[in-house]
């Protein structure tokens, strides 16, 4: 009898230690993200709506505010050691009161924004672990120049600044990662406005090598599948209205490369050098162009305020005018922030990275450990004279030689200088507190296009974001 007893025991015992033991196998990670903002903005876009379409009414001073709230849970679940499966699920609401830079207010969605699943397990000879995923989620390669925001804001769904959707639609990836070598094969969708869905899948491959945490080298390929995007082509010489080309995304290949190298690391100072270049080219249609970047930075953390120091000279070919080829350079879902892949910082809202160059710069100060003010400054200029800068803005009639003819973009290469200064205080782990003001003084091809002296263009914009 007393047998039976301890043999029940053990076995009560070991029913309770295996329950222990599946539920500390799960994590479940809950979390809340709510940011709010008001902007402002005065002679917007250097006031050119008067000149393209003056009875239009586009008031070009005004103020917005905007939100958001991202709630969303994590679950992972450790099948072994090295071994696990996980899962996220978020979802977006957002919204703008009153009419932002692109006239469009009142407007808001709630909508998901990741919903991913995965599995991690390591390979037997423990060297590297694969990764496999699929679903709703962020996705990014090398620096963001091509591939990093693939969802769209604004518009009807709201919060156009704040930029809260991330995530691609729908993926699938599989990683293999080692110690200082990775591989990643991949298939997204992007999550665009339902207004603007251009339909793109793409597909492709990357590898990276990170000997260390400030130093990379990779190369990665990529290939548009599908999509009904179109692309804009200069007239013949630059006179005469851009063509259009329907689905000309469509087919579209890249080849990518990027690089980090430290020159030097110590407790007093250190600075690095770092390079993008991508080449595209189509199949289906002549199509050749490049884009890329060349930064040199410097930080000094034993100075007061540990200035961080960054000059950057990027570049993307426009279509030259007097081929029949297109040069157009596609950024397709590049991270376009300031500090990241914009091309100057209230130029950026309207030269996206194609028929454009800049010398950027940007200077870091710490005030304090919760306190950061950073400048930024550009140097904003066109590739390609008489060739759209974006989808073929500044196509107007003018006059040469006493001849009204039709063109398109500038016929003088500087477009503008920038200037925008950000204040970020941590209040918190949880809050931040983000404030700005950015000017744009327009170049020669800007005054050009207004037909005499261009206003500049200024905005500010404060926010609130708490994340839990």
């Amino acid at each position: 009898m007393a047998l039976c007893v301890h043999v029940a025991c053990m076995a009560q015992q070991a029913e309770v230690e295996t329950a222990a033991e599946g539920m500390s196998r799960w994590t479940v990670r809950p979390g809340v993200e709510l940011g709010t903002q008001v902007a402002g903005e005065r002679h917007l876009f250097w006031d050119l709506p008067y000149k393209v379409a003056p009875g239009a009414g586009f008031n070009p001073n005004r103020h917005w505010w905007e939100f958001y709230i991202k709630p969303s849970v994590a679950v992972n679940y450790a099948l072994g050691e090295h071994s696990a499966w996980y899962a996220r699920l978020s979802a977006v609401g957002s919204g703008t009161h009153r009419r932002d830079a692109f006239d469009a207010g009142g407007t808001g969605r709630m909508g998901l924004e990741e919903a991913v699943v995965g599995l991690q397990w390591p390979l037997p000879s423990g060297a590297a672990q694969f990764d496999l995923s699929v679903g709703a989620q962020t996705f990014s390669l090398g620096t963001g120049m091509l591939i990093s925001n693939g969802a769209s804001n604004g518009f009807s769904r709201g919060a156009l600044k704040l930029g809260p959707r991330k995530a691609f639609r729908e993926t699938a990836i599989a990683r293999l990662r080692g110690e200082a070598l990775s591989g990643e094969v991949f298939y997204l969708v992007p999550n665009e406005n339902p207004d603007s869905d251009s339909r793109t899948r793409l597909a492709g491959a990357a590898l990276t090598y990170r000997p260390g945490s400030d130093e990379q080298a990779g190369l990665a390929y990529g290939r548009v599948l599908r999509s009904t995007a179109a692309y804009p082509q200069a007239a013949p010489g630059g006179v005469g209205v851009p063509s259009i080309l329907p689905d000309a995304r469509e087919g579209l290949r890249f080849l990518y490369g990027f690089a980090r190298r430290p020159l030097w690391q110590g407790a007093q100072s250190r600075a690095w050098v770092a390079a993008d270049l991508a080449h595209e080219w189509n199949n289906r249609l002549p199509l050749r162009a490049w884009g890329g970047r060349l930064e040199l930075g410097v930080e000094l953390p034993t100075l007061h305020w540990q200035p961080k120091v960054t000059l950057g000279y990027q570049s993307f070919s426009g279509d030259n005018p007097h081929t029949s080829r297109n040069e157009r350079f596609d950024p397709l879902y590049y991270e376009g922030s300031p500090g990241a892949w914009a091309t100057g910082s209230k130029s950026s809202m309207v030269f996206i990275n194609t028929n454009a160059n800049a010398l950027q710069a940007t200077i870091a100060l710490h005030l304090t450990p919760r306190d950061t003010l950073t400048w930024y400054f550009a140097h904003v200029r066109a590739n390609q004279l008489g060739s759209p800068l974006q989808f073929g803005q500044g196509t107007r009639v003018d006059v040469i030689q006493n001849t009204p003819v039709i063109l398109a973009g500038v016929i003088h290469p500087h477009l503008s200088n920038d200037l925008f200064i950000k204040y970020t205080r941590a209040v918190n782990r949880n809050t931040y507190l983000t404030a700005g003001f950015s000017a744009s003084f327009p170049g020669a091809g800007m005054d050009q296009l207004v037909g005499g002296k261009a206003p500049i263009w200024t905005g500010w914009f404060a926010n609130v974001v708490l994340a839990y």
